[in-house]
C-alpha cells in the first residue's frame, strides 16, 4: 500500500524528470539546428564571428555561472554568512580584469584560441603545445567538479538515499548514470553543433538562470516586506554562529586562539584564494574563446559589460538566496542534506513553494530550480569541452602534428573526435572521483589559469623582449607548480577538523602535506611569471618585428581573420 508521503514523493520525482526532459529537448533542438549552419573551422570553432554584444555577453554569463556559483556561492553563504559572499565579489571582480587587459586586445589578435596570441611571434609548436596542455588540464579539473556535481545533483532530485532504489537504481548508480548523461550530451553539443549549438545552450541557460535565481529572491523578500535588514536577523538567529555569521572569520582567515602560526596561515590562504579568483578568470580557456565570436573589438567589449551586468546581478541575487536558506531552511536542515551546503538553494526553492503554494507548489520549484541547475551544469561542461578541442584540433593537431597545412574539413572533423575523446576520459574520471571532496577542482582550475595562461598573454601583448622560451617556462612553470603545491596541501592530505572528521582526500592516516596553504595562487602565480621572465632573458630569441604586428593587430584587429602561424 503506497503511502502519502511515498505518494508526494513520486510526484516530485515526476515533475522532475519531465522538467529535465523537456530541457533536454529543448537544446538538442538547438544542437540539431546549429549543426546546419556548421560548415567550416570558423563556424565550428567561433561560431561564424556573427553573435552580437549581447548575445554573446548573455552566453558569457551562461558560461561564467557555473553549478560552483549557483550552488557552491548560495551554500557557502547559507552556512558561513558574510565570508561566503567573498566568493560572489571576487568573480565579480575578475571580469574587470579580463575586461580591461584582454578581451579587446585577444578578440583584435587572435583567431581562435588564445595559443594564436601568445604564439604568433615565437616558434608555433613548443608554444602551441604547452597551450594545448594547459587548457586540457584546466578544463578536466574544471570538467570533474561539473560532472560529479551533475551526479550528486541527479540522485538528491529523484530522491534517492542510501539504501534505498528507484528505477532500479542504487543511489551509487543513479551518479553514474548523471554522469554518463551529462557526458553524453555535451558530446553531443559540442561535437553536432560546435560553437554556434553550445553558445546556443549557454544563452538558454543564463536566461534561465537569472529567471529562476530572481523569482525565488523576489518571493523570499516579499516573506519579509522586502525589508533585507529582517531577513539577516533571521538567518543570524538560524544560523550556528549567531550575530558572529554576519561578520567576516566564520570561514576565511580565521583567527585561531593562541595559534599566530595558523592565523597567519588562514589569512594567507584568503589573500591566495582571492589572488586566484581575481586574476583566474583572464586565463580560463573556454572564456577566452568567446571572445572570437564576436565581428570585431567594439562587440567583445560590449559583450564583457553585459556580461558584467548579468554576473553582477546574479551574485547580488545569491547572498538573497543565501541568507534565504540560512532563515527559512536553516543551518542543520541543509548539512544533513549536503554537508558542504551544494543543496542550499534547491531546499530554500521547496521551502518558499511549499510557502506559498503547499506541498504541489514546492515540487515544483524545486524541480524547476533543479531543472536551473541540470542546465547550469549541461552548458558549463559544453564550454569546457569545445575549448579543449579547439585547442587540440587547431594548435596541437593543425599547427603541431600537421605543420599548418591540415584542411579546414580535417581540423573540424579532428575537433569532433576530440571532444568525444575529452567526454570518455571526463566520465571515467568523474566516475571514479565521484565520492571525493571537488571544491579544491574548481579552485585549482582558477589558480592554473591564473599561474599559466595570465603572464603569457599578458608578457605576448606587452612585453617586446618575450620570447619562445619564456612561454613555454611559464606556462609549463605555472601549471607544475600550482597542480604540484596543492597535491602537497592539506586539501589531498593530512587535514581534520575538530572534531577528528577527515576533510582531505586521501585517507586521515595519511599525511604528505608540507605546503600548508589550499590554494596555491599566492606562490604559484608569480612563480609562473618568475619563469617567464628567466625563461625569456636566458635566450637569445628576440623578434621586435613580430612585435610591432601583434601590436597593431591587438589595436586594430587587422589581420585577425587570417591563419596565424607562420
Amino acid at each position: 500500500m503506497i503511502t502519502l508521503a511515498e505518494e508526494s514523493t513520486n510526484q516530485e520525482r515526476m515533475i522532475t524528470v519531465i522538467l529535465f526532459a523537456v530541457l533536454i529537448a529543448i537544446t538538442l533542438g538547438v544542437t540539431i539546428w546549429a549543426s546546419r549552419q556548421t560548415k567550416s573551422a570558423t563556424d565550428f570553432h567561433s561560431g561564424g564571428r556573427g553573435f552580437t554584444g549581447i548575445q554573446n555577453g548573455f552566453a558569457i554569463g551562461g558560461d561564467y555561472m557555473s553549478a560552483a556559483s549557483f550552488l557552491g556561492i548560495a551554500g557557502t553563504i547559507a552556512l558561513f554568512g558574510y565570508d561566503g559572499f567573498l566568493y560572489s565579489i571576487g568573480f565579480l571582480v575578475a571580469w574587470l580584469v579580463a575586461l580591461l587587459l584582454v578581451a579587446e586586445l585577444l578578440r583584435n589578435s587572435g583567431r581562435f584560441t588564445m595559443a594564436d596570441v601568445v604564439s604568433y611571434r615565437m616558434r608555433q609548436r613548443p608554444v602551441r603545445t604547452a597551450a594545448s596542455v594547459s587548457t586540457l588540464t584546466v578544463s578536466i579539473f574544471y570538467l570533474l567538479a561539473q560532472m560529479v556535481g551533475a551526479g550528486a545533483l541527479v540522485a538528491l532530485l529523484l530522491g534517492i538515499e542510501e539504501g534505498q532504489t528507484y528505477l532500479g537504481m542504487s543511489a551509487d548508480v543513479a551518479k553514474i548514470v548523471g554522469i554518463v548523461v551529462v557526458g553524453i550530451l555535451m558530446v553531443t553539443y559540442v561535437s553536432f553543433g560546435g560553437m554556434t549549438g553550445t553558445t546556443w545552450v549557454q544563452i538558454i541557460k543564463a536566461v534561465m538562470l537569472m529567471g529562476g535565481a530572481l523569482l525565488v529572491s523576489l518571493l523570499v523578500l516579499s516573506m519579509y516586506d522586502f525589508n533585507f535588514g529582517s531577513l539577516m536577523n533571521d538567518a543570524a538567529a538560524s544560523s550556528a554562529a549567531g550575530d558572529a555569521f554576519l561578520e567576516p572569520g566564520q570561514r576565511y582567515g580565521v583567527e585561531v586562539a593562541g595559534d599566530a602560526w595558523q592565523t597567519m596561515v588562514n589569512k594567507l590562504d584568503l589573500i591566495s584564494l582571492g589572488l586566484a579568483l581575481v586574476l583566474g578568470t583572464a586565463g580560463l580557456p573556454h572564456i577566452l574563446i568567446r571572445f572570437y565570436t564576436v565581428p570585431d573589438s567594439k562587440t567583445a567589449r560590449k559583450s564583457v559589460n553585459w556580461a558584467i551586468g548579468i554576473i553582477g546581478t546574479f551574485y547580488l541575487l545569491t547572498l538573497i538566496l543565501g541568507f534565504g536558506a540560512a532563515a527559512l531552511v536553516g543551518h542543520e536542515a541543509i548539512t544533513a542534506q549536503n554537508p558542504a551546503g551544494n543543496t542550499a538553494a534547491p531546499q530554500l526553492a521547496e521551502a518558499v513553494g511549499d510557502h506559498f503554494g503547499g506541498d504541489f507548489w514546492g515540487a515544483v520549484m524545486l524541480a524547476f530550480i533543479a531543472a536551473v541547475a541540470f542546465a547550469t551544469i549541461l552548458s558549463t561542461v559544453a564550454g569546457l569541452t569545445i575549448a579543449s578541442s579547439s585547442s587540440l584540433a587547431h594548435d596541437f593537431y593543425n599547427s603541431v602534428l600537421r605543420k599548418g597545412q591540415a584542411t579546414e574539413q580535417e581540423e573540424v572533423r579532428v575537433a569532433r573526435f576530440a571532444a568525444i575523446g575529452v567526454g570518455v576520459i571526463s566520465i571515467v574520471l568523474a566516475v571514479f572521483a565521484q565520492n571525493l571532496n571537488v571544491a579544491f577542482l574548481v579552485a585549482l582550475a582558477f589558480a592554473i589559469a591564473a599561474s599559466a595562461n595570465l603572464p603569457t598573454i599578458l608578457l605576448s601583448l606587452f612585453w617586446r623582449r618575450f620570447n619562445t622560451r619564456g612561454a613555454v617556462a611559464g606556462i609549463y612553470g605555472g601549471l607544475i607548480s600550482s597542480v604540484g603545491l596543492v597535491f602537497f596541501s592539506p586539501v589531498v592530505s593530512g587535514k581534520v577538523d575538530a572534531a577528528g572528521k577527515n576533510l582531505a582526500l586521501f585517507p586521515k592516516d595519511v599525511d604528505f602535506s608540507w605546503f600548508p596553504l589550499e590554494n596555491p595562487g599566492l606562490v604559484s602565480i608569480p612563480f609562473g611569471l618568475l619563469c617567464a621572465i628567466v625563461g625569456t632573458l636566458t635566450s637569445k630569441e628576440s623578434d621586435p618585428r613580430r612585435y610591432a604586428t601583434l601590436q597593431v593587430r591587438a589595436l586594430t584587429g587587422a589581420g585577425a581573420e587570417r591563419a596565424t602561424t607562420h
